[in-house]
């Protein structure tokens, strides 16, 4: 059986990083755009993670140009605008595809695991799931959600 534990994804130095690196902690992972009207979340998500990083809690971003193209080329720029702009010191790995054909292994499992309100697939940017510590994905959040409305369930799983 799958887990979400035996996904690789690369990481900003398109390093491959194994999820089991994350095995035992809660986790949100995101797909993120740096020019999207909801990236503003990024402020909200950094915020989370320094309240809850101390209890294990992990935010795993990954930019992805796919709605009306609102990254940047390189993930240089994106890391910069980020922690420039949004102070954001969680992990921020390789641009990906999250829907598609080409879409990465990681969100194809997530999206079979947990559709979403109107559609299967990943609809916009900021499309947020919460997986607990045992690597069982607990919730999606549509990209409108605000990540503090992500806390209470955070805290139950932590």
């Amino acid at each position: 059986m799958t887990t979400i534990y035996d996904f690789s994804v690369k990481s900003s130095t398109n390093k491959e990083i194994s999820l089991r690196e994350y095995e035992g902690k809660p986790m949100i992972i995101v797909n993120t755009a740096s020019h999207c009207g909801f990236t503003p979340q990024f402020t909200e998500l950094q915020k989370l993670y320094d309240e809850f990083k101390e209890k294990g809690l992990v935010i795993l971003g990954f930019p992805c140009s796919q709605f009306q193209n609102q990254e940047f080329e390189d993930i240089k720029s994106t890391i910069e605008y980020c922690q420039i702009n949004h102070g954001v010191t969680f992990p921020m790995f390789a641009k990906i595809d999250v829907k598609g054909e080409n879409a990465h292994p990681l969100f194809q499992y997530l999206i079979s695991q947990k559709k979403g309100l109107l559609s299967d697939s990943i609809k916009w940017n900021f499309t947020k799931f919460l997986i607990d510590k045992e690597g069982n994905i607990i919730e999606r959040y549509a990209p409108q959600t605000s990540p503090t409305k992500m806390e209470k369930e955070i805290k139950k799983i932590l």
